[in-house]
This record gives structure tokens, sequence and C-alpha cells, in this order.
């Protein structure tokens, strides 16, 4: 049976229906699906934010870990430059040995200050059964190469900044004007140092001992016995061979450590712009002012390196202090762990190491 025709809706009527209907042309549900879609958009986002995030500190952890591969290696060539120091009295002396009193003597260093830098000659005169004195003779000798070598950084530095015609402010205008002459009339007085140690230790022991007749015999024959071990300590000095080996090895130390510099710019490379020059200017002079007083600043690694970066390469305050802070506690602070636990397992408390420091500096 057919319906009647009057049952079927018109086109108007069909219309309306529709658009009564059609729950897709709602305002709610359409700003519903937009907030859908926002969300998905924020939360891609979010993820792709976070993978940025990880890949940075991934990035940074990275290479702080590689810049500490090359200032442990700066131990290795220490222990290898003292053996060279101690060939005139023990032919073949141990690395082991010389290795373990190098780290527990910087961290002795880290731990109390300059005390702390006779605990390393003091172990080392004990292990290898060598006289105290002549140690004290190789230390004197591994700081006289040590400072040669950060003056020439500095000089290097120095060159650098003069040539680029960079304003310094106030504070650095110093470092440039008395640099240079401090620089030229230390490595003078160094080399006439290693000079008088190569030709003149035997003339002066023979002087001493002469200038020392007045004294009680006992107290004669000690400070003759004193005498002999420090000269002896010095007779490295007198090989040819011997000085080019120490020469070397202080400029693998200073490449060591200014490959773990150019780590840690690299580590920071988002927000400290250095290059491997910049890295040799900042280097030479945060080693110059942890040597000299600079008038207004005064002594520190960390003071000196935030003005070079803030004054010299326009880094931020703050990115500056972190910086000087992270090359401060991976140069100074990260071998501290090791050290307390070789100092541990041979039997050396942080009580025992304290006196050890006093008695030797006395």
């Amino acid at each position: 049976m057919r319906m009647p025709c009057h049952s079927f809706l018109s086109y108007r009527e069909t219309r309306l229906y529709h658009d009564r209907f059609n729950f897709s042309g709602m305002p709610v549900l359409s700003r519903i699906r937009e907030e859908v879609l926002s969300i998905r958009a924020q939360k891609w986002k979010w993820v792709t934010g976070c993978l940025l995030l990880a890949a940075g500190l991934a990035w940074f952890l990275r290479w702080l870990l590689i810049s500490l591969i090359p200032i442990f290696g700066t131990y290795a060539g220490r222990a290898l430059r003292w053996a060279v120091f101690l060939k005139p009295m023990k032919a073949h002396p141990s690395i082991g040995n010389l290795l373990s009193a190098t780290v527990i003597g910087f961290t002795a260093i880290a731990l109390f200050g300059r005390p702390g830098e006779f605990i390393r000659p003091y172990l080392i005169a004990i292990k290898e059964r060598v006289p105290l004195t002549s140690q004290f003779a190789a230390w004197i000798l591994e700081r006289i190469f040590d400072l040669l070598m950060a003056l020439l950084v500095f000089a290097y530095a120095l060159s650098k900044v003069n040539a680029s015609g960079i304003q310094v402010g106030s504070k650095l205008t110093w470092v440039l004007a008395v640099g240079g002459r401090i620089v030229v009339a230390a490595c003078l007085l160094l080399f006439i140092l290693l000079l008088s140690f190569r030709h003149l230790s035997k003339p002066i022991q023979r002087r001493l001992t002469a200038a020392l007749r007045f004294l009680p015999e006992a107290y004669q024959q000690k400070a003759e016995r004193l005498t002999a071990a420090f000269v002896q300590g010095m007779e490295s000095t007198r090989s040819d061979g011997a000085l080019v080996a120490v020469f070397l090895y202080s400029v693998l130390e200073w490449a060591l450590i200014a490959a773990s510099y150019w780590c840690l710019a690299q580590a920071c490379s988002g927000m400290v712009q250095l290059s491997i020059v910049d890295v040799l200017i900042f280097m030479g002079f945060v080693s110059f002012g942890s040597i000299v007083q600079i008038p207004g600043i005064g002594r520190g690694v960390q003071v000196v390196a935030v003005l070079v970066l803030t004054e010299l390469f326009g880094v931020q305050l703050e990115l500056a202090t972190s910086f000087a802070f992270m090359t401060w506690s991976i140069t100074f602070v990260a071998i501290v762990p090791f050290g307390l636990f070789l100092a541990l397992r041979e039997g050396l408390t942080w009580h025992s190491l304290r006196q050890i420091g006093r008695e030797a500096a006395e």
C-alpha cells in the first residue's frame, strides 16, 4: 500500500530537520574539538621540549665526563716527570708509588690548602726510601717548571689580547700594563735559578759546608747531610736529556689542562662560546691570576676566571660564575674522592694527613 503524498517532507522541511539534528554544527562541540586538538598540540610541544632537554643534558654530561680524562691524565704526567727527578737517586722508581703519592698529595692540597703541598714529597720519600730533603728539592724544580709554563701561556694570551685590540675594563688594565714586564722578569729569574742548579750546586754546597764550620760537630754533620741531599735532588738538572724530558712532560701537562678546559667549553657551548684560542687566553689569565696578587681583585682562580669571562668574552655574570665554578671543580676537586680512597687504603686518615703536612712544612 502506498503512503500518501503528504507524508513526504518538502525540501525546506528536510533541510530544517537536518540542521536541527546535525550535531556537528553545534558551537559547543566545535569548541570541544578545537580544545582536543590544542591539547594534542601542547602534548607534542611538551614531548619535544623534554626530548630537547634530555638531549642537552646528555650533551652536557658527556663533555663533562670527557673533560675528566685529560685532567686525570695530568696526574700521570706529573708522576712520570717526578720519576725523572728521582733518576740520580733511584734508576727505576715505582710509577705506581709516584702516582699514588701524587693523587693523595693533590687531594691534600684541595682539602688543607698550601700545607698539603708538602705531603706529596714526604710520601714519595717514604715510599721510595730516599732522603726527604732531596724530594723537597724535586718539589722546587717542579714548581719552577710549572711556573715557567704558566708564564709562557700567559704571555701567549697577552699577545693575542693586545693584537686583537679588545677594550678591557679597569680591573684588567693593570694586568695588561704590568703583565708583560712580570713575565719577562719572572722568566729570566727562573732561567737563572735553573742554570745555578745546573752548574753551581756543587760549589754552593762546598761554600755552605765551609760556612757551617762554627756549628757543633753533631749539627754540622746534620747540616751537611741535608745540604748534600738537597743538591742530590737537583742533580737531574745536570743532564740535558733529563731537562728535555721534564720540559716535554710539562708541555704535555698543560696541553691536557687546555684540553679539559676546551671540553668544558663544549659542554656549555650553548651559553659560553670559546674557541681553542679563547681557551688558551682564558687559561693564561687564570694561571697568572693564581700566581700573583692583582690589585682590587686579590688572589683566587674563580674570581679571575669570572673577570676574564665577563670583560674579555662578554659572558653574563651568572653564566661566567657557573663556568668558573665548574672549571675549578673539575681541575681541583674532582680528584678528591680518588685521593681519599687511596689514602684510606694505605692507612692514612684525615688527622694523619694534616699531621704529615704540618711536620713536613716545619
